[in-house]
């Protein structure tokens, strides 16, 4: 690998690349019916729709790095990525956006050709709106708290989600609804530990993210409402599916997903057992420590959880070959 290449990985955030790349297998998983042709129902489609979701989802990491840098350079924990940022250059960095950008057109441009689905064209231009109105100014929508809430939800989990699952049907389900609902609030609810984690240096900047908003506790309250919701309506709408397709004995299969949940439900509880401590005690320094110590191990509860919901999509994609 390039030393360029690696400079881009790095201020790409590949923490969340595993919950990007996950949205293919997804959105297949729901939207793939049988019979088809399997070059020019699957292998082609899903080459298309991978390369589109992977070039919008490069270009809206690489444009909030961009436009945080100037907050991440007063971060001692970003310091990588500040290094990163410095050595590449926000020139070269704008030139490759562009080309992310352009990248990203050929594949749709082919697939909305070869399906006749205008409908792709308008969720991509969604997604970049949304990518560069999260980060970028004037309307930077990570700095409203609500906002930036339903904007993460949107871009991180029902539009590529949708995405992918539309480019192979046309029948959105009720099942497949339930399950986006769960899947969206799951993926702000994993982020949450990442604010929880900028708290300190967020609320010092004047920086108001939802966490800083709702304050320490009541943001530890929300991540464990919203996971715990979230894996009941995923769970739900996967069961919905088997019970459907009269394959109710693969709902035992949920049980990996429980048990993902519920580990990092156990984590979330640290996390407000010290939040809670944070604001009795007199020491606050050593609490600050632990807290944001428990909260830099979210990358890894991402993956956790984008693993568990993958395993049971590969369950449901077989399924549909039984």
């Amino acid at each position: 690998m390039s030393k360029t290449a690696k400079l881009l990985l790095t201020v790409g955030r590949p923490e969340f690349l595993p919950a990007n790349s996950a949205s293919l297998i997804i959105g297949i998983a729901w939207g793939l019916t049988l019979p088809l042709d399997w070059i020019g129902g699957l292998v082609i489609p899903l080459i298309l729709a991978y390369a589109t979701i992977t070039f919008v989802a490069a270009f809206a990491a690489h444009i909030n790095t961009l436009s945080d840098y100037q907050l991440d350079v007063k971060d001692e924990t970003k310091t990588n990525l500040v290094n990163a940022m410095n050595k590449l250059g926000a020139r070269k960095l704008k030139q490759f956006m562009v080309v992310e950008l352009s990248l990203s057109l050929l594949p749709l441009a082919l697939l909305i050709i070869l399906q006749s689905k205008p409908a792709l064209l308008i969720l991509w231009i969604a997604a970049v709106f949304l990518a560069f109105a999260y980060s970028s100014p004037p309307l930077r929508l990570k700095s409203h708290s609500y906002l930036a809430v339903i904007t993460l939800m949107i871009v991180l989990s029902i539009l590529p989600i949708t995405f992918v699952t539309y480019v192979f049907t046309t029948a959105l389900t009720f099942p497949f609804w339930i399950f986006l609902a769960g899947q969206a609030m799951t993926v702000y609810a994993v982020i949450i530990p990442a604010e929880i984690r900028d708290y300190f240096v967020d609320k010092a900047r004047g920086v108001v993210t939802m966490t800083v908003k709702l304050g320490l506790r009541n943001a530890a309250i929300l991540e464990i409402a919203l996971l715990g919701i979230g894996g009941i309506l995923c769970a739900a709408g996967f069961a919905l599916e088997f019970t459907a397709e009269s394959l109710s004995m693969l709902i035992a299969f949920l049980l990996i997903v429980a048990a993902a949940y519920s580990f990092i439900l156990s984590k979330y509880l640290k996390l407000y057992k010290f939040s809670k401590k944070f604001e009795s005690t007199e020491d606050k320094s050593a609490t600050e420590q632990e807290i944001i110590h428990i909260a830099a191990e979210n990358p890894r509860w991402i993956t956790l959880v984008t693993q568990s919901i993958v395993a049971i999509s590969l369950v449901l994609l077989i399924s549909k070959f039984l």
